[in-house]
């Protein structure tokens, strides 16, 4: 059974163990070790999430069968919903549970009035490109964000267009 929850701040510490697990995994062979530590110490430790959770944004988390296998993060901006994370643990996914985390926010989005959704994803990251496409997402720029650290987010800014 999946269950999904909005995060309280006392769930930051769960959430960062699973973002090292997943990040680890996922994202080392697209910007290397390096760059996914100092990721994950800047944007994904229970520090940065609780900081994130004081300055708005808001996280979900999923569960199946009680485990906490994947989590997402969204901050409502004046016109549109930023979706800034959706992760889920490898062992779980082409299981639904992406998706469902994902329909949680586009329900919040619409009842929240917003006219689109968005997010930013590593142009090498073609798996979740896809997933995006198919969901609807268009590509609407190409960004390069300097994150410190020597470091850059090369991105595509990929929007959603909500119907009223």
């Amino acid at each position: 059974m999946i269950e999904i929850k909005n995060v309280s701040p006392e769930c930051a510490g769960s959430i960062a163990s699973l973002a090292n697990e997943i990040w680890n995994e996922y994202f080392t062979p697209i910007i290397g070790k390096a760059q996914v530590d100092y990721m994950l110490d800047k944007f994904q430790s229970e520090r940065a999430i609780l900081s994130q959770l004081s300055e708005g944004m808001k996280y979900i988390a999923a569960y199946s069968d009680g485990k906490l296998v994947g989590y997402s993060a969204y901050k409502l901006e004046p016109d549109a919903m930023f979706l800034s994370k959706i992760y889920v643990r490898r062992d779980k996914r082409g299981c639904g549970i992406g998706g469902k985390m994902f329909a949680r926010e586009v329900e919040i989005a619409k009842d929240a009035g917003k006219e689109k959704i968005y997010l930013t994803v590593n142009k090498h990251n073609d798996d979740s490109i896809a997933i995006y496409r198919h969901l609807g997402f268009e590509t609407e720029k190409s960004i390069v964000t300097d994150i410190g650290g020597g470091f850059v987010m090369d991105d595509y800014v990929m929007t959603l267009r909500l119907s009223k």
